[in-house]
């Protein structure tokens, strides 16, 4: 693997150094002409929202002529490249605004300019088409995602990342926040990038990010060759607030409630070619009283056992995460970047329960506490051409990280001495990875994406001070080449291969040794065709993998329930998915469609498994860990509207079912076809003097597995927010599931001898007051950076054994 990453390095190095003497890569040296770039962003006068699609020309101020031009993005912004120094007049302009122009001069000395907000006034012959464009849409349907605009909902004040994602369309979260995309696993990044915290446990992650900090959330159901294999249902990719501007500007967001408190800090300076970053997120959630019910039932040697326990658990939460980032443009062509995060996790507290085994009546004074710890560290080097697009990255990524298990059961028993039963575990994950990119476009239809990769892992488990009883090594070394092109004038074509190969090598126990290595072809294919009335209409099919994290391979057994202990399964291959999708978007009067049928079969399918024992004191107790299943064949639609009866007022709706099933001869399983099925329903209105309102509710259906299921669960509540000091600033109250205080979580799984039942009231209702304040000029940039997608995160399906996850909610 090493000779791998050298190799990687090599044809970086290399080529980036060929691209610096030969201009396109090939003929004689040349001396470079020197051009820059100017920047601008493009603004509604009135609302200061960003206008996406305007137009903007670049004329000589000599003869009227355009040298240059661009439409700006999603946020307003757009950058002119290899602009020659000069004096110049910019123009832009959109339906319904009146056109805007400046004059903008650069020089050989400062080629690179930025020419701030550029205000269009509304015509006044257009007032209620400019109403709908200065609004913020809460959901944007793009060519190859789904974007929900998080810091258009003011319902998510106050809360984390897991309160934000189940509000996404096309999502399904449990209430130990673990999340699905139309039923399978999901790759979840942050800024396009991997968290080392994601790697033990996706729902732990999420509940460390206030909801403050997320400016968006992207679904991306048809990723092509060129991201990481990983992710059977797809990925989703969570972008921040952490932005760079020209000068000084920021974010402060604080949020007190009944449940948590949250807050946020983000500074952005920018000076020339030089921007800096900074970042810091706080959460609190109080101590929650869970009261938990589990009844366990086996037959043994045709004698039946009951164990029932009925107590409660009080834990609280804290949470803070801080990166600090740095950008600088050492010219035109070539760009240096790089970022630190620290992360910080800690989720426990005391519990007590009364156990009746056969009879037999005992006390349980409990205590736990989990930690996750990590840094993630990234470096990018982007390099830049004279023909427009062309563009070769070179990134590298350290990512380091702890979590530490520790628990503590005490039974009390009368007229027996006290039985202390005691664990610990500390996890180690280290990570290295080297990546290049390189895109070439032909002509203004063609491009070719091409790229390689290395990983190197090593995770290790200590189970005491003595010895380490758990070592697992993975290096992953990928390509891939993607092609996009139009066959037509209205259809679009893009199509990708990527490569990967992964050798696995470990030590369990101190005896149990491994070794596995497989290599896999990922092929995507996308077709999209424009359609008469904003419509379009596309096809797509992937392949993906979802290999196991360390959550589900650490083989240390979790005594935290002695009598339902936990562990996890070395031996783990991983899932292999094709994906076929049919989906059509269209707008209509500023309503938004979007309709999607999938089919997705995937191998290897990993679940957890309840599997029932005796101890050497003659206790029946059931043993959780994970499986390779079976084969999973699932069908399924996605149905997301958007509409506005009046001007002011959207209502929003998103639909998804898809089937489930699992077979596998081998195991002797096979349980049969059932419907999983997740509802979002949004009404927001706005009213005058800055006041905003908003309800919102999200239902879940029941979820199976394949030794059970968990009872269907719904979520719903309301914000109302106001817009103060100039609407710099904004003050809201918010509430979720007022008229019911638990959210009753009920879970069976049953086996050829035993069954499992646990019943659980999570205390879910709270009240929060929330404020934020805005400073200064925002202008987001984004950089290609590394994505490692995958790892398989944690689906905790045991309910009574996942407790800790419920108290992190």
């Amino acid at each position: 693997m090493k000779r791998i990453l050298l190799s990687v390095a090599i044809f970086a190095l290399g080529f980036s150094t060929a691209k610096a003497q030969f201009p396109m890569g090939m003929g004689a040296p040349a001396k470079v002409k020197i051009t820059g770039r100017i920047i601008a962003l493009v603004l509604d006068s009135a609302s200061k929202k960003p206008i996406d699609y305007a137009t903007v020309s670049l004329l000589n101020t000599k003869d009227g002529k355009s040298v240059n031009g661009g439409v700006t993005d999603e946020k307003g912004k757009v950058v002119l490249q290899n602009v020659v120094p000069g004096e110049y007049k910019l123009v832009a302009g959109f339906m319904g605004y009146a056109t805007k122009s400046i004059i903008v001069k650069t020089t050989e000395a400062k080629p690179d300019l930025n020419a701030g907000s550029v205000h269009l006034v509304s015509s006044q012959n257009s007032l209620k088409e400019v109403a709908i464009v200065g609004q913020q849409a809460l959901i944007e349907n793009k060519v190859d995602k789904l974007v929900y605009n998080a810091e258009a909902d003011i319902t998510n004040a106050g809360g984390d990342a897991t309160d934000v994602m189940r509000k996404v369309p096309m999502l399904s979260v449990d209430i130990n926040g673990n999340v699905q995309l139309r039923g399978s696993a999901v790759r979840v990044l942050i800024n396009g990038k991997p968290s080392g915290t994601m790697a033990n446990s996706v729902a732990d992650a999420l509940k460390m990010i206030p909801a403050e900090q997320i400016k968006s959330v992207e679904v991306i159901t048809s990723p092509s060759a060129k991201y990481d294999a990983e992710g059977s249902g797809g990925i989703i990719n969570i972008i921040t607030k952490k932005n760079t501007s020209e000068g000084t500007s920021g974010s402060v967001n604080a949020s007190a409630g009944t449940r948590s408190n949250n807050g946020a800090f983000n500074l952005n300076v920018k000076t020339g070619r030089l921007g800096l970053t900074t970042s810091l997120g706080t959460n609190h959630a109080y101590p929650q009283r869970s009261s938990v019910v589990t009844l366990n039932n086996s037959v043994e040697d045709g004698v039946s056992n009951t164990i029932s326990q009925n107590g409660f658990s009080k834990w609280s939460r804290l949470g803070y995460n801080a990166s600090l980032g740095l950008d600088y443009d050492l010219n035109a062509f070539n760009n240096f970047s790089t970022n630190v995060k620290f992360n910080s996790f800690s989720n426990g507290g005391p519990g007590e329960s009364n156990i009746l085994v056969n009879e037999v009546f005992s006390r349980n004074i409990r205590d736990m506490d989990m930690s996750i710890k990590n840094m993630d560290w990234n470096v990018d080097y982007r390099k830049k051409t004279k023909r427009e697009g062309e563009e070769l990255s070179v990134s590298a990524q350290l990512s380091t990280g702890r979590n530490g298990s520790d628990f503590s059961n005490r039974f009390l028993s009368a007229g027996v001495p006290d039985v202390v039963v005691l664990g610990s575990n500390t996890g180690k994950n280290n990570e290295y990875t080297l990546q290049t990119d390189y895109v070439l476009p032909f002509n203004k239809t063609t491009t070719l994406e091409t790229g390689l990769k290395g990983i190197m892992r090593d995770i290790s488990s200590d189970y005491d001070v003595a010895a380490q009883d758990f070592d697992y090594n993975q290096n992953v070394a990928a390509a891939y080449g993607v092609m996009g092109f139009k066959l037509t004038k209205k259809v679009t074509a893009k199509a990708g291969l990527r490569a990967e190969y992964t050798k696995i090598d470990g030590l369990a126990g101190n005896t149990l040794r491994f070794d596995n290595d497989y290599f896999n072809l990922f092929p995507s294919v996308v077709l999209s065709q424009s359609l008469k009335g904003m419509s379009t209409l596309k096809l797509s099919y992937n392949r993906r993998i979802q290999r196991p994290s360390l959550s589900f391979l650490n083989p240390f057994r979790n005594e935290s329930d002695v009598f339902n202990p936990m562990e996890g399964n070395p031996k783990l291959s991983p899932e292999l998915s094709d994906n076929l999708e049919l989906g059509y978007s269209t707008f209509i009067k500023g309503s938004v469609i979007n309709a999607s049928v999938f089919y997705r079969n995937t191998s290897d399918v990993i679940e957890s498994s309840i599997n029932p024992f005796v101890d050497d004191n003659g206790v029946s107790k059931n043993l959780t860990t994970y499986i390779n299943v079976g084969t999973s064949k699932s069908y399924g639609f996605n149905v997301f509207g958007s509409y506005n009866p009046k001007p002011k007022w959207t209502l929003m709706a998103n639909f998804g079912l898809n089937t489930y099933e699992v077979n596998n001869t081998a195991r002797n399983v096979n349980t049969g076809t059932f419907l999983n099925y997740t509802a979002f329903l949004r009404s927001a209105y706005a009213l005058p003097g800055g006041w905003n309102t908003e309800l919102w509710g999200v239902v879940n259906s029941p979820k199976r597995t394949f030794q059970g299921k968990t009872d269907m669960m719904y979520f719903y509540g309301g914000a109302l927010k106001k817009e103060i000091m100039k609407k710099t600033a904004t003050v809201g109250v918010n509430v979720l599931n007022p008229f019911h205080r638990d959210l009753n979580i009920k879970t069976l799984n049953t086996t050829a001898t035993s069954s499992q039942s646990t019943n659980i009231h999570y205390p879910l209702r709270s009240f929060g007051v929330n404020f934020s304040y805005k400073f200064g000029k925002l202008k987001f940039t984004e950089k290609k950076t590394i994505k490692n997608d995958d790892l398989k995160k944690e689906e905790n399906q045991q309910q009574g054994g996942g407790l800790e996850r419920l108290q992190g909610n």
